[in-house]
């Protein structure tokens, strides 16, 4: 007789996992809060489908924290197979400039995500909507707000963070999580904006522009890329990597400082010596021979006096080692993913929940973070097939 596997939630994970478990020995059903799955899965979509990243393997694991966690799922089901896997459903991908993995152009993400829906229909996956799921039973059966009670072999959590509310992604859930006694960690922006105190002047001139082709530093931890000036602070992948470090400070101190590298191409000498040589003015070898823009020239003067701007080695070691003081990060409802959750030490390798057995927590929900890019879907869809390739071996 064939066991029942319920998958609460209908993001990345919860379809990664439906469409791996072998349904010839489960009967698997999906419960979703919303009307419909993989909200979140499109809005990933808008300005342009990043579905993973095609860098080199160990440097692509590497982004992730903390840095072993997702190992062995990531090591199990790779960027390379994710895009293996969608080219079986007719989902081809191309590789961007920066690295970054789309499907090939003029398929849409609906697309995509309807022949993901496709494929789990054939395997005679069941979806059950408007259901939002409230807690436990005194035997630990699932029992949804529409007085509902399932009984299940398996219980799978795939609740997402606390992002995108419009999606479902609110968070609603860990309360449900705190009161069964399961250790969680409050959640916290994460890929977000995080907020600076401009002068008047700067921000005048340079709203909504760039910062391209930087690095940002925190602690041992660097985020190349580029980000955008807005009136709150920056925002941008060269911050966005570093959301789980500044988070850190933030909690303990009331700001925290980063140090962007304006030139990473140039160590310090060639820097110098590019500026010693030049026989044009300070403000215009910056321009014509170190080709900073506008912005970062604009940024360096209001943060030097005319002397420093004027001292060789001063105005290097700033184009090299500017350092910006963040006050605050953006609300959690505008940041891209939630650092927080589920703690780690709740789960077991295998996604287990250590407190109640045979129920087990995937995907965002969890407490392990990533930068833009294709890296959170990535690893959604990894914890998805690791634990259904886990659960088929029962």
């Amino acid at each position: 007789m064939k066991k029942d596997v319920a998958i609460i939630g209908g993001g990345t994970a919860s379809l990664f996992l439906a469409a791996f478990l072998d349904t010839e020995i489960y009967n698997v059903t999906i419960f979703e809060k919303k009307s419909s799955v993989g909200r979140k899965f499109l809005v990933a979509g808008d300005g342009g489908f990043n579905l993973t990243h095609a860098e080199e393997f160990p440097i692509f694991k590497s982004k992730y924290s903390p840095n072993s966690f997702l190992d062995e799922a990531l090591n199990n089901f790779s960027n390379a197979d994710l895009r293996a896997w969608l080219s079986s459903l007719g989902i081809p991908t191309f590789v961007g400039s920066s690295g970054r993995v789309f499907p090939e152009k003029g398929i849409k993400p609906i697309e995509v995500l309807k022949s993901i829906e496709a494929h789990l229909i054939k395997k005679n996956v069941t979806f059950k909507f408007n259901r939002t799921f409230m807690g436990w039973d005194n035997e630990n059966n699932l029992e949804f707000k529409s007085k509902e009670t399932v009984e299940a072999d398996y219980n799978v959590f795939a609740l997402g963070g606390s992002s995108w509310k419009v999606t479902g992604s609110d968070g609603s859930w860990l309360d449900v999580f705190i009161k069964k006694g399961i250790e969680t960690v409050p959640f916290q922006s994460s890929n977000c904006a995080f907020k600076i105190k401009w002068s008047d002047d700067f921000i005048q001139k340079n709203e909504g522009k760039p910062l391209k082709n930087i690095s940002i530093s925190i602690n041992d931890q660097m985020q190349k890329g580029e980000v955008v000036i807005t009136k709150f602070g920056i925002e941008g992948n060269a911050i966005y990597g570093l959301s789980s470090e500044i988070q850190s400070g933030l909690a303990s101190e009331n700001q925290i400082v980063v140090t962007v590298d304006f030139k990473p191409a140039y160590d310090l000498a060639t820097l110098i010596r590019k500026i010693s040589h030049s026989k044009l003015k300070t403000t215009a070898t910056l321009k014509e021979s170190i080709k900073l823009s506008r912005v970062v020239i604009d940024l360096i003067k209001v943060s030097l006096t005319k002397e420093e701007f004027l001292d060789i080695k001063t105005l290097a070691q700033c184009i090299k080692s500017f350092p910006l003081k963040i006050l605050d990060s953006a609300p959690i409802d505008e940041a891209i993913s939630t650092l927080g959750g589920i703690s780690l030490n709740a789960v077991d390798d295998n996604f287990e929940l250590k407190k109640i057995k045979n129920n087990f927590c995937i995907g965002e929900m969890l407490d392990w973070n990533a930068p833009t890019g294709g890296y959170l879907i990535q690893a959604c869809a990894s914890t998805g097939v690791y634990l259904a390739q886990h659960l088929n071996r029962q």
